[in-house]
């Protein structure tokens, strides 16, 4: 049974060392993380791929409406960002999502959860180191993807080896290149719009949300739901500042602040993105595997402009791929102190790093990238992605259960409480529910025309996850946590 202790209480019983040094958290993490580094953490953890590059396939298979899905996610997101809000203020952690499920549901919730979270980190990293191979040919085309691949998984190793201020600059340096583009675009964008400027053969203008056969919605307007698997895809990373907050200087302060304004910045970068850029063009010029950036400057014959986005993309995949070395390392290490992964996981360096965590994931990585070689399939990185949703649901739906067991069991509520209470996170559950349901209804059309049943595909993984996650349980669920501190 998963024993609920106070932070009063955790801090008493790390090791000795750990408790005396006000540096350290009770995991024994460097408090090192400052406010502007966790503020861009915060925003720029869910600004990656799945925008600058994703966007463009899905403004061209789901038409202007892309729009009303990105605002419908962004909601569900904010509801999400309130909920850990209300967790983290409860208590501070690098278990994070981990931690209360383990304190909320037992064992079971916290195993779930942990192994959820690695397969939706799995799948997602994989698939923007191949994305930053592919990108990087645009540069280099002699040079073959994995390598490229590797040599990113190798500089972003090191990185997060280094220590937890190393890894914060570099985000914070990566996330101020990524919200910087956004910023200019929307700041460019909304002039040209206004300007009715010439792109391609036609006007930037209001008129184009409009342009084809159908008005806003040429594909229907149900597609507009169907895709918000892989909207929901594009704001992964968001819950990160959770893991963060173990590891920040002042959490007392920081995380109401991240909570607050971050969500809403996110949701106008994206919303207002998608939604200039199916003004700046028709949405059936936009392609899938090409950045709808790129797209829209090199139809203003701005080529080096399309140039500077394919380096901001290959930035933002590092950055998401830092990201996901960073939480599944905390995450790791959580699941290894509560019996739930291999012992060995659990040790640190002398810059306080899960080292090994850092590593496992890392050769994971390698095997992912090295399968790609084998596989060489065309869907292979949508499929990847597709697959990694499955698990930001999980792991979202693992948040909003826990938000309404620390009210509805534990009868508290935190210094940052979610608007609506409860009935937030219930609403957050259903969304989620009827996501899973309609990814089976998701399909990708390749530049041939060829139709791909992406949907059914993803669903035939959930099967293969719950059997390997089934066979781990039995395996592991009699261990003991090494330490309450991870319970």
């Amino acid at each position: 049974m998963v024993v609920s202790q106070t932070p009063t209480e955790l801090k008493n019983a790390a090791a000795p060392s750990t408790a005396a040094d006000s540096s350290l958290s009770a995991e024994g993490y460097a408090k090192a993380l400052s406010g502007r580094q966790v503020t861009m953490i915060a925003m720029g953890g869910a600004i990656g791929v799945g925008l600058f590059m994703g966007a463009g396939g899905r403004l061209a298979s789901t038409g202007p409406a892309l729009i009303f899905s990105y605002a419908i996610a962004g909601v569900i997101a904010y509801l999400l960002m309130r909920a850990l809000g209300e967790l983290i203020m409860y208590r501070q952690t690098s278990g994070s999502f981990v931690s209360y499920a383990g304190e909320m549901f037992g064992k079971k919730g916290a195993y779930l959860s942990g192994w959820m979270y690695f397969i939706n980190w799995a799948m997602t990293g994989i698939a923007e180191l191949i994305a930053i191979g592919l990108y990087f040919q645009f540069f280099f085309p002699n040079v073959p993807v994995e390598m490229s691949a590797i040599a990113a998984l190798l500089l972003l190793v090191g990185v997060n080896l280094l220590s937890v201020k190393a890894f914060g600059e570099f985000e914070f340096w990566a996330s101020c290149l990524k919200v910087g583009a956004i910023v200019i675009f929307l700041a460019v964008g909304t002039f040209m719009v206004i300007t009715n400027a010439q792109v391609g053969d036609g006007n930037a203008s209001v008129a184009n949300l409009f342009a084809a056969e159908g008005g806003m919605f040429p594909k229907g307007a149900l597609v507009m739901i169907l895709v918000l698997n892989a909207v929901i895809f594009a704001y992964n990373g968001i819950e990160l500042v959770g893991i963060t907050a173990g590891e920040m200087q002042d959490p007392a302060k920081e995380v109401p602040k991240a909570i607050r304004a971050v969500v809403l910045r996110i949701v106008v970068f994206y919303v207002g993105s998608v939604t200039l850029l199916a003004m700046l063009l028709p949405s059936d010029q936009y392609v899938a595997g090409t950045s709808p950036f790129v797209t829209v400057f090199g139809q203003m014959g701005l080529a080096w402009m399309g140039d500077v986005m394919n380096m901001i993309v290959i930035t933002a995949a590092l950055s998401s791929c830092n990201s996901g070395l960073y939480s599944i390392g905390r995450i790791f290490r959580t699941m290894a102190n509560n019996g739930h992964a291999p012992e060995w996981l659990t040790r640190m360096s002398k810059n306080h790093v899960p080292y090994a965590a850092i590593l496992a994931i890392g050769a994971v990585y390698l095997v992912g990238i090295m399968l790609n070689i084998w596989l060489g399939g065309s869907h292979a990185f949508d499929l990847a992605l597709n697959s990694a949703s499955i698990g930001v649901i999980f792991t979202w739906g693992a948040i909003f259960a826990s938000q309404i067991a620390l009210r509805t069991k534990k009868g508290k509520v935190s210094a940052l409480p979610a608007p609506g209470g409860v009935w937030s996170s219930w609403v957050g559950l259903a969304s989620l529910l009827v996501i899973t349901i309609l990814i089976g209804f998701d399909t990708m059309t390749s530049k041939s025309g060829e139709v791909f049943h992406l949907g059914l595909w993803t669903l035939a993984t959930i099967p293969l996850f719950s059997l390997l996650l089934w066979l781990g349980w039995r395996k592991v669920r009699n261990n003991e946590p090494k330490s309450a501190l991870f319970s």
